[in-house]
C-alpha cells in the first residue's frame, strides 16, 4: 500500500497546499454566510488541496466544470433519472500522499484523490463513499452525491488509491491494491470528519458509509472493521470476497468460458448466474466478464499467467476488454494457498458492527446475487448480526442502471430503491424505526420505476 510512506500525517497536514480555484459565473462569492470558514478548512493528512465556493454542488451545476466528471459516471444511472439541484457550498478537491499515479484527474497524475462537499445548509450528517468498479472520485456524483447534498449532508468520496484497468499494478504483494481501497476509505472518513468540524464548528452527529459495487464492498468492510467511525450503511450490490469462495474468481471463469465457447448456459447457472438474465449476457461478454476476471486474477494470483494481461491490461479498448483464454480454465479452489491468503487479507466476515441495508438486483450479470449478497446475508446471520441487517432483492435490477434504457420492459433501475433504502436507514438509526424484513421489491403496474421505489415504508421520488 502507499499510505503516507515517509510522510507523517501531522506533517502532511501542515504542509498541504491550499489553493482556491476560479469561481464559476453566478457564484455568490463573499456573500454573507455563503462559504463561511472556507479558508479555515484544511483536510488532515492531505498533501494537496484546493477549494472553491460554488453556487451549486450538484451535477446540474457542475457539469462541464472541473468539479465533476460526467464521463466517469456513464452507465450508472438511467437517462431519465431526476436529480436535485441548487445546493450552494464549498467543494474541496485534493489528494493524500501516495506513490502511484493512475488518476490523471485535474492533470495531477496522483492517486488517493478525494472530493469533499460541504453544503451551506448542513443537516449535521456526513456521507462517505468510494468509487465503484475501477472508476474515480466523481463517479457517484449523480447516483449518490446529488441526493444526499440536497438532504443537507456533507459528502466525501475517494478514488480508493488506485483506478483504471491496471490498478492491480499498485503495491508490491498480491492483494495490496485492494487492501489500499479499505485504508483510503478509512483515511478519508477520519479526515472528512475533521474538515466538517472546521467548516461548521462541530463534528458530524451522524456518519453513513455507502457505495455501489466495489463501493458496496467498501461499505461492508468498513462496518465490519471500523464500526466506530459510522452509524450505518447502505450496500448497493457490493462485491463479495471470501478466502475459500465464493468470490469473483469462482464465478467469472465460467463466464469467460462462455465467451470462448468452452462453457454453456448450465455452467453459468451452476456458479450463480440467474435464469432469465441471458438477454444481458452478450453485453457483459463484450464489456465486463473478460477484463474483470483478468485484472482481479492479476491482483491476487499474478503467477497464474504472466503473459496475460502482462505488464498492462492492454493498450486499446479492445485489448483491455478481451478475455484471456487461460482464464476460462482458471480453478480458484486448486490455486496455491498463497492466493487464498492474498484474498483473505481483504475478505469479508459478516461481522458488521452497525446497521446495514443491502440491495441487489435479481438480474445482476456481473455479480450474481446467488454467489454474492445471498451468501453475505447468510454470513451476517451466522455471525449473530442478523438483527442489524436488512436485505432487499430488486426485481428486474441489474448491475448498472444504464442498461434500463436498452431494456425498459425487462429491467428497473436500482437507484430509486437505493434512495428509499437510505431514508429507511436514517429512520432506523435516528428514530429507531426498524425497516421491514428482507423482501423482494417488485414492480407495480404503472409505477415510474426510474424515479420511484418503496423498499418498505419509505418511498423515494417524492
Amino acid at each position: 500500500m502507499r499510505l503516507s510512506r515517509g510522510v507523517p500525517l501531522v506533517a502532511a497536514a501542515l504542509v498541504a497546499a491550499a489553493v482556491t480555484w476560479p469561481v464559476p459565473a453566478g457564484a455568490a462569492a463573499g456573500a454573507a454566510g455563503h462559504c463561511a470558514r472556507q479558508e479555515r478548512v484544511r483536510v488532515p493528512g492531505a498533501e494537496f488541496q484546493q477549494s472553491a465556493c460554488l453556487p451549486d454542488l450538484t451535477t446540474t451545476g457542475l457539469a462541464g466544470t472541473p468539479y465533476t466528471d460526467t464521463a466517469d459516471q456513464a452507465g450508472l444511472t438511467a437517462r431519465a433519472t431526476r436529480t436535485p439541484s441548487g445546493v450552494p457550498g464549498v467543494q474541496i478537491d485534493g489528494y493524500f500522499p501516495d506513490s502511484s499515479h493512475f488518476n490523471a484527474t485535474h492533470g495531477w497524475k496522483h492517486d488517493a484523490q478525494f472530493v469533499i462537499r460541504l453544503p451551506d445548509h448542513w443537516n449535521g450528517g456526513l456521507v462517505v463513499t468510494g468509487a465503484p468498479g475501477t472508476r474515480k472520485q466523481y463517479a457517484t456524483d449523480k447516483a449518490i452525491s446529488d441526493q444526499v447534498l440536497a438532504r443537507g449532508y456533507a459528502y466525501a468520496a475517494t478514488d480508493k488509491g488506485n483506478s483504471g484497468a491496471d490498478f492491480y499494478r499498485d503495491g508490491t504483494r498480491p492483494g495490496d491494491a485492494i487492501a489500499e481501497w479499505n485504508a483510503r476509505t478509512t483515511q478519508l472518513t477520519r479526515a472528512a470528519k475533521r474538515a466538517v468540524a472546521q467548516r461548521y464548528g462541530h463534528a458530524p452527529r451522524r456518519t453513513y458509509m455507502t457505495g455501489i459495487s466495489n463501493g458496496g464492498y467498501l461499505t461492508r468492510w468498513q462496518l465490519e472493521n471500523h464500526p466506530e467511525l459510522y452509524d450505518g450503511g447502505v450496500d448497493w450490490e457490493g462485491a463479495l470476497w471470501t478466502a475459500d469462495g465464493p468470490n469473483l474468481l469462482t464465478s467469472l471463469p465460467a463466464a469467460v468460458g462462455h465467451i470462448l465457447g468452452s462453457a454453456d448456459d448450465e455452467d453459468l447457472y451452476a456458479v450463480g448466474f440467474a435464469r432469465g438474465s441471458e438477454f444481458l449476457w452478450p453485453y457483459h461478454e463484450k464489456a465486463y466478464w473478460g477484463v474483470t476476471q483478468k485484472i482481479y486474477r492479476a491482483e491476487f494470483d499474478p503467477g497464474y499467467d504472466t503473459g496475460c494481461p502482462g505488464p498492462s491490461a492492454g493498450s486499446t479498448v479492445e485489448e483491455i476488454l478481451a478475455p484471456c483464454a487461460s482464464d476460462a480454465a482458471y480453478d480458484y479452489a486448486s490455486r496455491p494457498a498463497s492466493v487464498h491468503r492474498a484474498v483473505e487479507r481483504v475478505a469479508l466476515t459478516g461481522r458488521i458492527g452497525r446497521p446495514l441495508i443491502t440491495l441487489h438486483g435479481d438480474l445482476d450479470a456481473l455479480l450474481p446475487k446467488a454467489a454474492d449478497s445471498d451468501v453475505y446475508a447468510r454470513m451476517i446471520d451466522a455471525s449473530g448480526r442478523g438483527g442489524m441487517h436488512r436485505y432487499y432483492t430488486i426485481q428486474g435490477g441489474t448491475h448498472v442502471d444504464g442498461l434500463y434504457d436498452t431494456y425498459p420492459d425487462r429491467l428497473r433501475p436500482i437507484l430509486p430503491c437505493y434512495r428509499s433504502a437510505f431514508d429507511a436507514l436514517v429512520s432506523w438509526v435516528e428514530r429507531g424505526t426498524e425497516p421491514p424484513a428482507d423482501r423482494t421489491v417488485g414492480r407495480a403496474a404503472g409505477e415510474d420505476v426510474v424515479n420511484s421505489c418503496d423498499v418498505g415504508g419509505t418511498t423515494a421520488g417524492r
